[in-house]
């Protein structure tokens, strides 16, 4: 059986960011810690060693597949910074298009440094993958 490796866990949010090491990424963290929690209303919990992430939802796939996940967030990661958003949300792509400096990959967005996107674009993502999620799954 599968066993979710990326679990909400109790560890400080706090000390995480703390521990990172290029002071301009920390700096970058607090910013996007500010501004997801302003954006979401929610308290920043820490998933698993590195996401910080903001509420939860519980998946299940066709396939029986199901788990936790928190509705969005980031990690300040050594090479560039994971920003966290709904798969699946075809207003995603649109919204990208204005974002500023970034790649993104299946799951993840990422980012170089908050100076190089549109913070404002950032809090539309932030509220449509929350939207997005607790539609396609309501059942919270």
């Amino acid at each position: 059986m599968y066993e979710q490796k990326t679990k909400e866990t109790d560890r400080s949010v706090i000390e995480f960011i703390e521990n990172v090491d290029h002071p301009k990424k920390r700096e970058d963290a607090y910013k996007l810690l500010d501004l997801f929690t302003e954006t979401t209303g929610y308290q920043a919990k820490l998933w698993g060693p590195s996401i910080i992430g903001f509420g939860s939802y519980h998946y299940k796939y066709n396939s029986g597949h199901e788990g936790d996940a928190p509705l969005v967030g980031f990690s300040p990661r050594k090479a560039k910074i994971s920003l966290y958003f709904a798969t699946g949300d075809p207003e995603r792509d649109a919204l990208l298009r204005h974002f500023g400096k970034h790649t993104s990959g299946k799951g993840c967005v990422y980012i170089n440094k908050v100076e190089d996107i549109d913070v404002e674009v950032l809090k539309v993502l932030i509220n449509q993958s929350v939207k997005f999620l607790n539609e396609t799954y309501p059942d919270q």
